[in-house]
């Protein structure tokens, strides 16, 4: 797979890797896409020079060490926070799920120092746009 950026249709990336490969997908098929691809193609990323400081998290970005930007990120994108010790700081997501960091991620980010990556804002709608980028379902 090629980096993904903004706006890249996943559905012929795909297809075209599982071609690579020699593979072909079988009706009835499941494929399962990580998070990070969609949300790349969605453009969710979050540059901290935009970022305003709560003082919650700042409070909260000195009980576990974190950055106070990125502690404020996962706050807009959490409905409440379940824990909080060194390193660590586990949430309700606003879709509902408790993880780590709301699922803001650095990692294998392009300019990850400035910026973050943020989940689907529609997981589920993600996943029906995907499955229609041409208005119908693929024939891998």
């Amino acid at each position: 797979m090629p980096e993904v950026t903004r706006g890249m249709a996943l559905a012929p990336l795909i297809a075209a890797a599982l071609e690579r490969q020699e593979l072909a997908a079988r009706d009835e098929d499941v494929l399962l896409v990580c998070q990070k691809i969609v949300s790349k193609s969605e453009g969710r990323f979050v540059d901290f020079n935009a970022i305003e400081v709560s003082p919650r998290a700042r409070e909260l970005a000195a009980r576990c060490g974190k950055d106070a930007r990125l502690v404020e990120i996962i706050l807009q994108e959490s409905t409440e926070v379940v824990r909080c010790a060194p390193q660590v700081l586990i949430v309700r997501h606003r879709l509902g799920l408790v993880m780590a960091n709301a699922g803001v991620d650095q990692s294998n980010v392009p300019d990850s120092e400035s910026r973050a990556l943020l989940l689907p804002e529609d997981p589920d709608g993600s996943a029906r746009s995907s499955l229609n980028y041409s208005g119908r379902r693929p024939r891998w």
